[in-house]
């Protein structure tokens, strides 16, 4: 994600706080994970100059339509003498190997991006693959599924391979990603694999993996080298020829079409009427569960209830229904959770409230929070647009209200009475949501949505936490440490919990959460008059009471007065500019 730096004088003078004037301390890439701090990191160096930031070739997995499927994307040379190949096998020696052929098409300058889909697979088995790359077979490579029934995912957030720029390493060289020299890449791939490697140590047993977004950092329109080197430390890990993972469009994937050319997802939403230049929203099954992933780059929400009720009624009896997208309607960020990442607010809960999702997974804010159980509050309320410039890109300090066409700032002159009032009204707007009664860790049959924001798989950039924890998070954390997250699902319960790694340690930040259904799935009936839904009644039973305070940060409550006495309430508004001008959209 892109950042801004944010003064939050409307929540500070609506607590009745004095603006000091002292120097902010919100910068985005305050923090970061230095990979040259690491032992393993020279032999690293060598590897990324020789091979790694070079190699666009990189086979990814993704899931394929339903569990018993499986889909490949790889880039070959242009005119190289080969097709779209996968072969599969459950023999290392590839004695008993099927062929499954697949699709070619353009890529970049170059290459071509190939697509190839195998089925068949069975549950709790061993197999082998290879692919074709310019024509010669890649040596078989281990690909084993778990069970189809009661299964495990890692949940990532943000890789954005190349977002640590501009930070200086223990070198003391600063950053870059510059297209011929990508040394922000470098550092973050180096990061990223180490994540992978780390979580997955720890649970060897999961089925795929799922990222919410921003697997890059270099947003350009078109094609760029620089972009597909950081796509290439993206596919780098080894661990990745074996792990499927779901991908999310972020708003830094957007902007190109490599983001198409490398992932190969199954069911793609091409009735999309405002997709991404990158793609389409998609959909799939795995066991008793259906994924929705939308591309919420498209404001356009009409297109998002589309795929959502043709995903749905293609699969209306799967037990659990949950949702990924890159921007975070309720987050605890400073940048986006009272900017852009609400202005869809208003418009999805309703939607997902319709179609009785379980669970919402998010990106975009790198810092972790988890919500209460929500609805929506059955009002009407404003809906809002992403403001465009003159030249068609998109204007990050300011919305447009659709119905008025008033254009409204995010971070208001503090000096500027109509725009501070703008903006209080947008914010006033955008409550749209209701806490259901159920609080707990564990909750049986409940009413609502859960709504989870991961925080930087890979410590590229973290943001701060909003300077007051808003009434519909349960618990927070920025503790400046990539962090991951552990789904499991069975017929009956959902859990997710959440680690951090620090020092090659891993350590949960968060109580578990758990969902649990003794009751078959109905059909959703909202009521416009009181936004309430057909979902099972929420259950009085509580086992675990959940943590409510912040981790490693001064917020909370009475947080905002702490700071203040600080001297770190908020920000002059020429520094936050300053601060704005230097960093990266």
């Amino acid at each position: 994600m892109k950042k801004s730096s944010k003064t939050f004088v409307c929540s500070v003078l609506a607590a009745g706080l004095i603006i000091s004037s002292a120097t902010g301390a919100f910068a985005a890439t305050e923090h970061f994970n230095d990979a040259t701090k690491d032992s393993a990191w020279a032999g690293f160096e060598q590897q990324w100059a020789t091979s790694v930031s070079t190699d666009y070739q990189q086979v990814s997995l993704t899931p394929g339509k339903n569990e018993t499927e499986l889909n490949f994307g790889w880039y070959s040379k242009t005119g190289a003498a080969a097709t779209p190949v996968v072969r599969l096998a459950t023999k290392e020696d590839m004695s008993d190997a099927k062929t499954f052929t697949g699709t070619t098409s353009p890529a970049i300058d170059g290459y071509v991006s190939n697509k190839v889909t195998v089925s068949g697979l069975k549950e709790n088995s061993t197999y082998y693959y290879t692919y074709q790359v310019n024509g010669v077979e890649s040596k078989p490579v281990k690909y084993a599924t778990k069970s189809f029934s009661s299964f495990k995912m890692l949940f990532f957030g943000d890789p954005q391979i190349g977002a640590s720029k501009g930070q200086t390493v223990s070198t003391g060289n600063a950053l870059e990603n510059k297209s011929a020299l990508n040394t922000a890449a470098r550092n973050d791939s180096f990061n990223w694999n180490k994540s992978l490697n780390i979580a997955l140590k720890s649970n060897p047993d999961v089925s795929f993996a799922l990222s919410a977004g921003d697997q890059i950092n270099k947003n350009v329109n078109g094609t760029d080298p620089g972009n597909e080197m950081e796509y290439a430390g993206y596919l780098y890990p080894a661990a990745l020829k074996s792990l499927p993972v779901a991908t999310t469009i972020g708003n830094h994937d957007a902007t190109n079409k490599s983001y198409s050319f490398h992932f190969n997802n199954p069911n793609s939403f091409t009735e999309e009427t405002s997709p991404s230049v990158a793609g389409n929203g998609y959909y799939y099954t795995y066991g008793n569960a259906l994924f929705v992933v939308l591309n919420t780059n498209n404001y356009n929400c009409a297109d998002h209830e589309a795929l959502l009720k043709k995903a749905t009624e293609e699969n209306p009896n799967t037990r659990w229904r949950i949702v990924m997208f890159h921007q975070d309607i309720y987050g605890s960020g400073l940048d986006h959770s009272e900017s852009d990442g609400m202005v869809l607010r208003t418009q999805l809960t309703p939607i997902l409230d319709k179609y009785d999702v379980d669970v919402v997974l998010q990106g975009h804010d790198h810092s972790y929070s988890r919500s209460y159980l929500l609805q929506g509050d059955g009002k009407t309320h404003p809906t809002y647009d992403a403001h465009k410039l003159a030249d068609g890109s998109f204007d990050w300090d300011n919305v447009i209200d659709k119905s008025t066409k008033q254009v409204l700032p995010y971070y208001p002159d503090e000096k500027d009475a109509k725009a501070v009032a703008a903006n209080a009204l947008f914010l006033k707007g955008n409550e749209a949501y209701t806490i259901t009664g159920d609080k707990s860790t564990k909750v049986v049959n409940p009413q609502g949505t859960l709504y989870m924001t991961a925080n930087s798989a890979t410590g590229s950039k973290f943001y701060e936490l909003t300077h007051q924890q808003q009434n519909f998070i349960a618990y927070r954390n920025q503790n400046w440490q990539p962090s991951y997250s552990v789904l499991s699902l069975d017929d009956k319960t959902f859990s997710i919990s959440t680690y951090s790694i620090a020092q090659d340690q891993v350590s949960q930040i968060d109580s578990t959460f758990t969902i649990e259904k003794t009751v078959n799935r109905t059909p959703a009936v909202t009521s416009a008059a009181t936004g309430s839904t057909g979902k099972g009644t929420a259950s009085a039973a509580k086992t675990t009471t959940p943590k409510t305070g912040d981790a490693n940060d001064l917020t909370g409550t009475g947080a905002l007065a702490a700071l203040a006495v600080l001297g770190l309430a908020a920000a002059g508004v020429a520094a936050l500019k300053e601060k704005k001008s230097k960093l990266a959209k």
